[in-house]
């Protein structure tokens, strides 16, 4: 059985897509407004993407800055935005929701899931802004009808990798309890350094933005860049 650790790479366009495959990405995570940790992309540029690059995709949704769903209009637009995304075939899907008090919100979680019936799914970084991260893993696992992710998003805490190591470490060591099947996917703050505690802890999903830009934030991703961090997973 292969060990290999699976590397997620942000893309906002095709160029940054194609680069990131070049790159040995496993993954792409699509969005747009790096600016606003990500908001749900075009459905054309979904489209262009799929049609350029032949590895999975994993799309945002999410329309707004910050990590609440918003009013029941905006429920409504992000499920129109997950329907029209499932109609031009994506498959893989990227979200998140909490209430003002720091819960999950599970009422627009099951709103936009409902038409994503079948899809993989990640829930993002929101659960490093929940009031109980533990309880947040618990309640999406033990909701009624609500298919569950198969991957968390996560840096350990709000203010990244760095200084959410200890958690992440003690969330890979409950791996298998209610609320802990799903793969950690460790992005946020996440430095070549980071990795051989990660991986010694079996963690094997590693999530990268900026540093797949070395140019900045602003810039293409560098297949040169995305290479050096496949290189350090191997």
């Amino acid at each position: 059985m292969s060990n290999r650790a699976v590397l997620e790479v942000i893309a906002l366009d095709v160029e940054d897509a194609v680069a990131a495959q070049a790159g040995g990405a496993d993954r792409l995570e699509l969005v747009t407004d790096m600016a606003a940790d990500g908001l749900t992309p075009p459905r054309e540029t979904f489209a262009a993407i799929r049609a350029a690059v032949d590895i999975p995709l994993r799309v945002m949704l999410r329309t707004t800055d910050g990590f609440a769903a918003g009013s029941a209009e905006d429920v409504d637009l992000l499920v129109a935005e997950a329907r029209a995304l499932r109609a031009e075939g994506a498959q893989e899907f990227v979200l998140g929701f909490l209430t003002p008090d720091g819960s999950p919100d599970l009422a627009a979680l099951d709103a936009v899931l409902a038409e994503l019936h079948g899809c993989k799914w990640t829930f993002h970084r929101a659960i490093d802004r929940a009031a109980d991260r533990d309880q947040l893993r618990k309640a999406l696992a033990a909701a009624q009808g609500l298919p569950g992710p198969d991957t968390y998003l996560t840096a350990g805490a709000a203010e990244g990798v760095e200084a959410g190591l200890p958690v992440l470490l003690a969330e890979a060591a409950r791996r298998g309890e209610p609320g802990y099947t799903a793969q950690i996917l460790v992005g946020g703050g996440l430095a070549l350094s980071h990795l051989p505690q990660l991986r010694a802890a079996g963690i094997d999903a590693f999530h990268i933005g900026g540093a797949a830009r070395p140019s900045g934030w602003d810039r293409p991703v560098s297949a040169a860049a995305v290479a050096a961090w496949r290189t350090a997973l191997a």
